[in-house]
């Protein structure tokens, strides 16, 4: 983007203060930032931002006058924010990882030769040749430095509420998320799906990429062949940010194309991850029809999504989400143009 605001908002976010420079990322949202930014403006604090990481930083750096060590500030300031945030901090001699009390959002531990290393998703160690140590408690608090290793586990023990869309959608399918396998998760979910909504159908495909999973979870356990349904064009971006519908529905157009030669006559049983406004759905349905598909049975892997979420998710209003919109599945089942849903 050419706002410079945006430029100024980009990850991770790196500021200088009192104890010298200090460094941000983080991943969730808060529900009370609009309280706590009150609370910082009325005491004089001047934002570049509108970021909760900004505003996280800020908290810390408060705390930090009044205490020893930047782990202690952490500690302090995770009594003050409230939501979803797993964060990561650098200053001159530390990296400290910090996961909220509820666990909304994975926070991940590795090492790459001698060095431990933090991250939002376990495949980031892969990629750079690391491994994969274990998941960050929730409230858990890591301290990396040049002796080693620490964990402050003062805020664990609650009651904790991982985000379930990590599992359905977020998440690479091959990272391990509070140790479960993304990718054999969503393969159960699948099969799951089979046993509880079967279907006399040719061919079993799911939606690239989020649905090919539970596509195969749904083919193994029903016995329908696994196809191909549609090709991806990996030279596009995600579909559901797009600001406007007709953005939307272009994008969806250029992000897949389904293949007539493995679809044409044949009952095909369509398996994604969730319906989100139904659009996207209702396009990839008429798609397949255009190719020949004589029927077309959806199958989806998470149940109907109901609720906006405050917590990292970005989700519109209720009255676009279409379970809400809608009153049956039968319904959205008409809407997108399937069989059966």
């Amino acid at each position: 983007s050419n706002d410079k605001r945006d430029r100024v908002s980009a990850q991770p976010l790196s500021m200088r203060y009192v104890k010298g420079p200090l460094v941000i990322a983080h991943n969730g949202a808060l529900s009370n930032f609009s309280k706590v930014r009150e609370e910082l403006e009325e005491g004089g604090a001047i934002f570049q931002t509108t970021t909760d990481a900004e505003m996280i930083a800020y908290t810390i750096a408060r705390q930090r006058l009044n205490t020893g060590t930047i782990e202690q500030a952490v500690e302090l300031a995770m009594d003050k924010l409230e939501g979803a945030y797993s964060l990561i901090i650098m200053t001159p001699g530390k990296l400290v990882g910090a996961r909220d009390p509820q666990g909304f959002r994975p926070l991940a531990l590795g090492k790459c030769g001698n060095s431990y290393m933090l991250a939002s998703e376990s495949c980031a160690f892969d990629s750079i040749g690391g491994e994969f140590i274990r998941d960050v408690e929730p409230g858990e608090i890591i301290v990396i430095n040049k002796e080693g290793l620490k964990s402050v586990k003062a805020k664990c023990g609650r009651k904790s509420s991982l985000c379930i869309f990590e599992y359905v959608y977020f998440s690479r399918p091959d990272c391990i998320v509070d140790g479960v396998s993304v990718n054999i998760a969503r393969q159960e979910a699948g099969k799951i799906l089979a046993r509880e909504h079967p279907v006399e159908a040719d061919m079993v495909c799911g939606v690239p990429d989020s649905g090919l999973d539970a596509a195969l979870g749904f083919s193994k356990q029903s016995g329908i062949p696994y196809g191909v349904g549609f090709i991806k064009n990996r030279y596009v971006g995600r579909t559901f940010i797009q600001p406007t519908q007709a953005m939307r529905e272009n994008a969806v157009r250029i992000k897949l194309n389904a293949l007539s030669a493995t679809v044409k006559g044949k009952r095909v049983v369509l398996v994604d991850d969730s319906i989100v406004r139904g659009t996207t759905s209702a396009r990839i349905v008429k798609l397949l029809r255009e190719a020949g598909a004589t029927e077309v049975h959806m199958r989806i892997s998470s149940p109907p999504f109901m609720h906006p979420c405050f917590f990292g998710t970005d989700v519109a209003s209720r009255d676009k989400l279409i379970a809400c919109r809608l009153n049956s599945v039968e319904e959205i089942a008409k809407e997108i143009g399937v069989d059966s849903l």
